[in-house]
């Protein structure tokens, strides 16, 4: 809970607070080389050629400088380079803070002029300081950069690896990756390498942010003694970024002798020697008063490292003399602040990475937005799935139970609800695991939609349902009911779960409203029967586009996983959608296979016809091979013998499409499947594994249709997430695990079984990187083939017994994906050997224990 709050508080001041970071990194990177880039663009202003002259003196040039500008000086500023200009600070007019600042030639007193792109870079550091809105803007600024410091700690915080000394967790960048994915990892890995450097910045920006800042860093850093000047006063720090406050506006510069000005320069260099790079002459404001030098010496650590001389002019005696070098620790560090600040306390190395960290402030605006804006486009697309289906505190309401296992029933369930709502009855879709006697006692009409799990099994999701409600006597007589069953036939017990519903709600004194319609596989004449005995029931007739068209996918890429492996070749295949789609880890793509057109050609010889010849399919012209392709082509032909062409397509059944769980996220780019090749008795390849692996070329159009599958989403929060599973079933496992990492949850646990670790570990260097990276703490394989005792994924589990129930009582989740017979079973078998029933019993119905088997 707490590392949510921390999240939710992340992204919603990065959202606000990221544009006034973004504006405060570009403004203050181009102000901290505001001299070289001026010096680049005005070498005739900055630059002045001593001609053979020598420098005028100090009463010389403040006389002509005064009668050129018809003002005063109040400070002037000098270096000791041949080629520098002297800058003079004018006396501020009435009312004004500061006066105007004049380049002056040291040799000749003439004004220079003010240098081209002065405006621009005080527009910079306007920009930078306030966001040019004044004291509004300052206090905009000011939390944004208590923001910055909150946004380091938290980034730390959330994304804190579980082998945190492991330097590829924190500062490499996958390029590999795309779309959200890419985004996080540039966010996070960006976020890690500058970390520092914003800690710097946002600690020496708040000094010069609040008042409160700038003096308990004055108290907790300087000698109080130290500070204080002759009578007990307190001096001002020297150097703009120094002070402890805002001094008053000078009104007025006591004049001073030609004399007093030679004595003035001689004690100057007499205290400063020759190691004297610059200084600045600040005039005292009234006769009697010292005059205030800030030299900086050849070797100064800073340009802020600067010595302060005060000198009585009359006699150029030396009032006081602080010295840079012989200062505290902690008041060096005070006159420092801007120096850290820029970078410049570290040299030009320090400055320009200062620029670049604030350079690339906009970065983080722009990833965390494409993130926000990613998640809500998600929670948009969820909520247009499900659709808004009425008043669920409505009593009249429909309830339309469902229990899924794959997502097929959930889907029937929601387009249930959607007929009903277009006939204006509102209704409420609840999953079986969440009802309870109550929810069914209050229900005046129900609907449910169920689906049966292996040969006869309530789903997992419905376990609870069943164990809880389905042994015990409940008075249901207010209740009228339907049930749409789904199966398979092959199982012995078709729809027994179902079925068991439907009888237990008839000892109930519920009221059956039609027969229950049971549906075995996809048959699409059995769900059109339950729109119909709806339509009739309610007068809510049937949705115009109920289900999902399938769509093109271009097959982009066919790798094999597992050369020279002893058991079949598996694929990792990708899918790209013709049109941008959308879905989540644990969803399902449903793949319509075809006939290889060999297969097509040897089927149609007996029955002497042309594949060429044109048929019409769904109002489409094709030629008739291409139309055989998606049909189901019985072995014997000769009941088939004498249809035309038109005919024959018409008298065959449409192929039925095969199912597979998704092995990636849309961030990649790309839909992935990991697919085995099947082989039938007669050792020809299976339907839809040889299509997909085998016989559609590279390029070709795969029709495919995407299901939602939220029973194996993966969970919202940083919950540890163990991941079991063998073979193929690690597509679904992999986009799981994907989908953690680019949330930031690093407790994740994979156990993978297959038959050789040499052949058949898919996806090695992957899972090895992220293992090493601390986006997976644990990796636990079993490879059957690879010692005389066949070893499973579920001994696997059963030899890190204490691991799981230290897992599961920290609140770990469990997924597993992968063949129902063998592993899944095997599985299970151990978890309630290791926990009890009546623990795994409970981490079913609470949503702790999921599983996508086939």
């Amino acid at each position: 809970m707490f590392k949510k709050i921390i999240f939710q508080l992340h992204w919603f001041f990065g959202i606000s607070a990221g544009l006034v970071l973004a504006i405060m990194g570009v403004s203050g990177a181009l102000y901290s080389f505001q001299a070289e880039i001026l010096q680049a663009l005005n070498p005739e202003v900055l630059r002045v050629e001593p001609a053979g002259q020598a420098r005028l003196s100090l009463d010389q040039l403040i006389e002509r400088i005064e009668a050129a500008k018809g003002s005063q000086v109040a400070g002037l500023s000098l270096s000791e380079a041949p080629n520098e200009p002297a800058r003079a600070n004018m006396l501020p007019a009435p009312g004004q803070r500061r006066g105007e600042m004049v380049l002056v030639d040291p040799y000749s007193g003439e004004l220079l002029g003010e240098p081209k792109g002065t405006g621009f870079f005080m527009l910079m550091f306007q920009l930078h300081r306030w966001l040019a809105m004044g004291d509004f803007g300052k206090q905009l600024t000011g939390a944004s950069t208590i923001a910055l410091l909150f946004f380091c700690l938290s980034g730390l915080y959330l994304r804190w690896p579980r082998q945190a000394l492991n330097w590829r967790a924190w500062l490499t960048l996958n390029w590999a990756k795309k779309g959200r994915s890419f985004n996080w990892d540039l966010h996070a890995v960006t976020g890690t390498w500058v970390l520092l450097v914003y800690l710097l910045a946002a600690l020496t920006g708040l000094y010069f942010s609040y008042d409160w800042y700038r003096a308990g860093a004055t108290r907790l850093l300087s000698d109080g003694a130290a500070m204080q000047g002759p009578g007990g006063e307190r001096r001002a720090q020297p150097g703009r970024g120094e002070r402890g406050g805002r001094p008053a506006p000078q009104v007025s510069v006591a004049r001073l002798a030609a004399d007093d000005y030679q004595r003035i320069e001689a004690a100057l260099r007499e205290a400063a020697g020759e190691r004297l790079a610059s200084w600045n002459l600040r005039l005292p404001a009234a006769a009697g008063q010292p005059v205030q030098v800030n030299y900086l010496l050849d070797d100064a650590p800073h340009e802020r490292a600067g010595n302060m001389l005060s000198i009585d002019p009359v006699t150029g005696a030396v009032k006081g003399h602080r010295r840079y070098a012989d200062k505290p620790a902690g008041e060096q560090l005070l006159q420092s602040v801007y120096p850290l600040h820029t970078g410049e306390y570290f040299g030009l190395p320090g400055r320009l990475i200062m620029a670049v960290a604030s350079l690339i402030m906009p970065l983080f605006f722009i990833t965390g937005w494409l993130l926000y804006l990613d998640r809500r486009r998600k929670k948009r697309a969820v909520k247009a799935l499900r659709g808004t289906p009425g008043a669920d505190s409505d009593e009249d309401a429909w309830l339309i139970g469902f229990a899924s296992q794959s997502g097929f029933a959930e889907q029937l369930a929601w387009q249930t609800a959607g007929q009903l709502q277009s006939a204006g009855l509102a209704a409420r879709v609840e999953p079986l695991g969440r009802l309870d006697e109550e929810g069914l006692r209050t229900a005046r009409n129900a609907l449910f939609v169920v689906s049966t799990f292996g040969d006869g099994e309530a789903p997992d999701s419905a376990r609870g349902f069943e164990r809880k409600l389905l042994g015990r006597t409940l008075g249901l007589e207010q209740l009228s009911y339907a049930v749409l069953a789904l199966g398979d036939r092959q199982y012995q017990q078709f729809c027994g779960f179902a079925r068991r519903l439907n009888d237990w709600l008839g000892r109930q004194g519920a009221r059956s409203l039609f027969a229950p319609v049971e549906v075995d596989g996809g048959d699409a004449q059995a769900l059109k029967r339950w729109q119909r005995q709806l339509a009739e029931l309610t007068g809510a007739q049937p949705l115009a586009q109920d289900e999902a068209a399938f769509e093109g996918w271009t097959l982009s890429r066919r790798e094999l996983l597992n050369p020279g492996s002893q058991g079949a070749p598996t694929f990792l295949l990708g899918l790209v959608p013709q049109q941008p789609r959308s879905w989540e880890a644990g969803d399902i793509l449903e793949v319509l296979p075809r006939h290889a057109e060999a297969r097509v050609r040897a089927w149609l010889e007996p029955l002497g016809l042309d594949g060429e010849q044109p048929v019409s399919v769904a109002d489409l012209r094709l030629p008739l091979r291409e139309a055989l392709a998606g049909r189901q082509l019985p072995e014997s032909t000769a009941h088939l013998v004498g249809l035309h062409a038109q005919a024959l397509v018409d008298a065959l059944v449409p192929l039925e499409s095969r199912e597979y769980s998704i092995a990636s996220l849309p961030s990649d780019g790309v839909l992935e499947l990991i697919v085995r090749q099947e082989r039938r008795a007669d050792g020809s390849l299976g339907l839809g594994s040889g299509w997909l692996t085998e016989h559609a070329p590279l390029g070709t159009t795969v029709l495919a249709r995407l299901r939602r599958n939220s029973g194996f989403h993966v969970p919202e929060d940083d919950r540890p997430l163990i991941l079991i599973g063998n073979g193929t079933g690690l597509a679904g496992l992999r986009a799981l695990l994907k989908a953690r990492m680019v949330a930031g949850h690093s407790r994740n646990w994979l156990l993978f079984g297959e038959r050789n670790r040499a052949h058949d570990f898919y996806c090695r260097a992957e899972l090895e990187a992220a293992l090493q990276k601390g986006d997976l703490q644990r990796l636990d394989l079993a490879f059957s083939r690879d010692q005389a005792e066949k070893l499973y994924v579920q001994d696997r589990l059963r030899e890190q017994g204490e691991e799981l129930r230290r897992w599961i009582a920290e609140g770990a989740a469990l997924y597993v994906c992968g063949s129902l017979e063998g592993m899944a079973g095997g599985v299970d078998a151990v978890l309630r050997e290791l926990l009890g029933d009546a623990a795994v019993e409970g981490l079913s119905e609470t949503g702790r224990y999921r599983r996508d088997v086939y």
